[in-house]
C-alpha cells in the first residue's frame, strides 16, 4: 500500500530529524510530506535539507501560519494527486509515537479510517494533569453525546485515511482547525457510512518546543459541535446531501482493544 505521512510543522526544528528517523525505522516503505508554515526557527530549511538526503521526504512550504486543518487538507490533496492509497496525520512533536505505524498500516487494510485512541482499552495519556484529563475526556463525552458519534476518541489527531475517503467527504468545504477539525472529519466519514477502527495508543507530551493549543481552538470545536447538532452547519449538510445509503453509525466503528505495546 502506497502510504504518505503528513506532518504539519511550525517551529519544530528540534524534533524533526529524530522524528523522521523514527518513522523510517518503523515504516521504511512510507513517504513523508512536511507541510511547513514558514517557521521562523528554520524548520522549513531543515526540511529541504532532509529532502535532499532522502527522496522519500517531500516538503510543502506555505506563506504563513495558516492552521492545522488547512495544512492537513493541503497534504490530503497532495496524497490524492499523487495516487497514494492511504494518508496519515501525525504531529511533529512525538506525541504520536511512530512505533504504532505498523499497527496502523495493518488495520487500514480492512478499514477506511484508523484512529489512534487514548480512550479504549490499552490506550492512555502519559504525564497529563488531572485538569487536562478532565478537559479532554469531558470534551469527548460532549461530542459523542451531542453528535451521536460512536467513537471513543473523537478529537484524536493520530489517524490514517484511505484515499477514497478523502476523495469523497468534501475537503473543499471543511473550515475547522485543531480539535474541531478532527471532530468534523470523523463526523463526515461516519455520515458517508465508511468503516472506522480505533486502535490504542499512549499519547505523550511533546519532547521539545512549546504547545500550540489555545482557547480559540477549544471554542471553535465547541461551536462546531453545537452548530452541527442544531442544524446550522453548512459543511456537514453538504456532505449528507451527497450520501446515498450510509451504514448506521453504530455499525461503522470497531474498537481494537488489544493492549498497546510499550
Amino acid at each position: 500500500m502506497k502510504t504518505l505521512i503528513i506532518i504539519p510543522t511550525y517551529n519544530e526544528k528540534e524534533n524533526l530529524p529524530s522524528l523522521v528517523e523514527a518513522i523510517f525505522s518503523n515504516a521504511p516503505k512510507t513517504d513523508i510530506l512536511i507541510v511547513d508554515d514558514n517557521s521562523p526557527d528554520g524548520t522549513g530549511q531543515l526540511a529541504d535539507d532532509l529532502h535532499e538526503q532522502d527522496s522519500r521526504i517531500q516538503v510543502l512550504h506555505r506563506a504563513g501560519k495558516l492552521g492545522l486543518g488547512t495544512a492537513y487538507i493541503a497534504g490530503f490533496k497532495y496524497a490524492i494527486e499523487h495516487k497514494y492509497d492511504a494518508a496519515f496525520e501525525m504531529d511533529a512533536d512525538f506525541s504520536h509515537d511512530p512505533r504504532y505505524l505498523p499497527d496502523f498500516l495493518s488495520k487500514i487494510e480492512d478499514a477506511d479510517l484508523v484512529i489512534g485512541s487514548r480512550y479504549i482499552q490499552g490506550g492512555s495519556t502519559a504525564n497529563w494533569s488531572l485538569f487536562r484529563r478532565f478537559i479532554s475526556g469531558g470534551g469527548n463525552i460532549f461530542v459523542r453525546f451531542m453528535l451521536g458519534m460512536p467513537i471513543q476518541d473523537c478529537t484524536a489527531g493520530y489517524r490514517c485515511y484511505r484515499r477514497e475517503v478523502l476523495e469523497n467527504i468534501g475537503l473543499e468545504t471543511v473550515q475547522t482547525q485543531g480539535y474541531g477539525f478532527q471532530v468534523e472529519m470523523a463526523y463526515r466519514v461516519l455520515q458517508r457510512g465508511y468503516r472506522i477502527v480505533e486502535t490504542p495508543i499512549i499519547f505523550e507530551d511533546r519532547r521539545e518546543g512549546k504547545s500550540k493549543m489555545s482557547k480559540k481552538i477549544f471554542f471553535e470545536a465547541f461551536t462546531y459541535v453545537l452548530q452541527t447538532r442544531f442544524g446550522s452547519s453548512h459543511n456537514t449538510q453538504k456532505v449528507s446531501n451527497h450520501q446515498e445509503a450510509p451504514a448506521p453509525a453504530s455499525d461503522s466503528v470497531e474498537k481494537v482493544s488489544s493492549v498497546a505495546q510499550k
